[in-house]
């Protein structure tokens, strides 16, 4: 059975999703202003990895992820663009699905935006004030978070020390408004630069954390299944989302909550952030390297360990993909040749034998670096029959099958082409020319693509040679 690791209750926990077969899973998004970074790359590649193995295991997952298309940095772009907040989302929406293409994550159930859901927001805030759960001051809509009695929970934090941390983030636009400095805000009056639209309270717009109740609410229903994204979410909008969301409704908000680690950079380890500064964007890494390096560093780490951004570890996830290539390089190869037969016994009983070992690992709260372990003594299996001098095709097909099935569940895959003779030959020459201008990075380049290929160099007096691996 699967267990995940709850924030919630702080304890690995069997999985029982609330319809037999079927999952209902949350993602918060990106907000819409910029290109998404390698941060926020890691959350949807570690939920896209969750996802499929879910969807490997058998069950149906309706997968919904938001866009937030109305905040204060998307108003700021707009004013240093020149730009209507909606082209600057639309830049940034489309930016999005290019960049999660490149990195073969996939396209969520739905993806719902602030703006198209402004009836709800307000319906929901509405009904949060006439339950007394929030307040009206000034054209502002504030929670009553002491209200809520279980307010923490997910964070683990007492009231006291939340109350202190709130005294001191109170912002000016706040004062004399509150309540309690806990409050957070639901709607917001309009600002003469805002975007905005009509409500009960007047004009304005939501606070960011209404949304995500709401979209979670009826795109996947009052009660979830699961509800995810990145640590710094834990609190305090995952926090503000339960309260919100089990005041209106009277029932659990979500039953498995699960927080991917942060990705790190430098010496110190600090968090990748754009509010930091330190941020590498996806727009622009994939450019320069192989996405399926980035996606394959990402997925083999377990989600709720960091991961250190740095080129040592893409020069590792770039040889170890490589070697799952050049395996199944070296199966292609041999299927030229393979005679007919039947599967050989060993070699199911061996692969079963895998796959079960393989479930084991992901079982356990989807620990990815135990899985891909399993591929890589998967991969070992096929190097090992693709050198045989005796191999019949249904054996070689039934282990790139299984392999390849499993190493989708990281977002690899593997091209079916061969390189053919012609390329093979402009290639070598390119190498040469590079080799005489003295271009040696050029040259190691273009040798390590052809061995990734399973084509062999061999320098000699008489020129290049060259023959398949």
């Amino acid at each position: 059975m699967i267990q995940i690791y709850n924030t919630l209750t702080k304890e690995k926990e069997d999985f029982k999703p609330l319809v037999d077969g079927k999952v209902s899973m949350y993602v918060c998004g990106p907000t819409v202003y910029n290109y998404i970074h390698i941060g926020n790359a890691r959350s949807a590649i570690a939920f896209d990895t969750v996802r499929r193995y879910l969807e490997y295991r058998g069950y149906e997952v309706n997968y919904v992820s938001n866009f937030t298309d109305v905040d204060d940095k998307i108003i700021k772009a707009s004013q240093e663009t020149g730009l209507s907040v909606q082209e600057v989302t639309t830049k940034f929406i489309a930016a999005f699905y290019e960049d999660i293409a490149a990195l073969n994550i996939k396209k969520a159930s739905k993806n719902p935006r602030v703006m198209e859901n402004m009836p709800e927001i307000i319906d929901f805030i509405a009904a949060l004030v006439d339950k007394g759960y929030a307040y009206e001051a000034q054209g502002d809509v504030y929670y009553r978070a002491r209200k809520f009695k279980d307010y923490g929970k997910l964070s683990g934090q007492s009231i006291d020390a939340l109350e202190q941390g709130a005294s001191e983030r109170v912002q000016a636009s706040d004062q004399g408004k509150k309540e309690d400095p806990l409050d957070f805000a639901l709607w917001k009056s309009a600002k003469p630069e805002d975007i905005a639209w009509d409500s009960p309270w007047g004009q304005g717009r939501p606070g960011w954390h209404i949304e995500c109740s709401v979209m979670a609410g009826k795109y996947l229903g009052k009660t979830i299944d699961i509800h995810a994204g990145g640590q710094d979410l834990e609190f305090p909008h995952h926090e503000n989302e339960i309260a919100q969301s089990e005041a209106k409704n009277g029932q659990k908000f979500a039953n498995y909550w699960m927080h991917n680690g942060f990705v790190t950079i430098g010496q110190d380890d600090e968090k990748m952030s754009k509010s930091l500064g330190n941020f590498v964007t996806v727009h622009e890494l994939v450019k320069e390297i192989d996405p399926q390096i980035v996606r394959f560093l990402m997925a083999t780490t377990q989600y709720r360990h960091p991961i250190r951004y740095s080129q040592a570890n893409l020069d590792d996830a770039k040889a170890n993909l490589n070697k799952l290539k050049t395996a199944v390089q070296n199966v292609r190869y041999r299927l030229e040749d393979a005679g007919d037969g039947a599967l050989e016994a060993e070699v199911q009983e061996k692969v079963e034998e895998l796959v079960v070992k393989f479930k084991v690992a992901m079982d356990d709260d989807f620990n990815t670096q135990n899985g891909i372990t399993v591929v890589y003594e998967l991969a070992r299996e096929l190097n090992i029959y693709a050198a045989r001098e005796a191999v019949n095709r249904a054996t070689l097909e039934y282990l790139l099958q299984n392999f390849a099935t499993l190493a989708e569940i990281f977002g690899i895959e593997f091209e079916n082409e061969e390189l053919g003779d012609e390329k093979i030959e402009a290639l070598i020459k390119k190498r040469d020319e590079a080799r005489a201008n003295r271009d040696f990075a050029t040259s190691d380049e273009i040798r390590d693509t052809l061995k990734e290929q399973g084509i062999i160099l061999e320098d000699t007096p008489q020129g290049t040679r060259w023959k398949r691996g």
